[in-house]
């Protein structure tokens, strides 16, 4: 595929997405919501990674440098960097958040997100202990080997 074509590809599906998506209210069994997305970088270099995001547009919102973790954002879109954490590349769900990190009133708790998982047969590279409230995580895989990881940080709405 040539740029152009990928592009194209890439646009046509944002907008098919975007027009399907669910209700932002709903929160039955079709239609989970799973939260803030972002994108968690294993980094190498974290001040030369800062640089590189800061040139598009990318600003500082988060996390701590001298621990070797960062998050920025442009605009909704946020990416987070991390020197010596991950060994690759994840995605992240934080349940409960705007990507403001502004806390929802109304949200599936990261244990009922888990549940729901477990009925459709997904298996678990990390669980979130189902007794507890409030802050939790969970991990799973998916075919390709890319990790996702659900993060709740603040507490449970019910």
């Amino acid at each position: 595929m040539n740029t152009l074509t990928t592009l194209a590809f890439a646009w046509g599906f944002a907008l098919f997405s975007t027009s399907c998506a669910a209700p932002s209210g709903s929160h039955g069994a079709e239609s989970m919501q799973l939260g803030n997305f972002s994108v968690s970088l294993a980094v190498k270099d974290i001040v030369a990674s800062r640089d590189f995001y800061e040139k598009l547009d990318f600003k500082e919102v988060g996390g701590d440098i001298a621990q070797n973790w960062l998050v920025l954002q442009n605009g909704a879109t946020t990416v987070g960097l991390f020197q010596g954490m991950f060994e690759a590349n994840l995605m992240t769900f934080n349940p409960g958040w705007t990507h403001e990190k502004a806390t929802l009133e109304s949200f599936q708790d990261v244990r009922e997100i888990q549940s729901v998982l477990k009925g459709r047969g997904i298996s678990f590279s990390l669980e979130a202990d189902e007794s507890t409230h409030g802050p939790a995580s969970f991990m799973v895989v998916d075919p390709d080997g890319n990790s996702i990881l659900f993060d709740q940080h603040v507490a449970s709405p019910k």
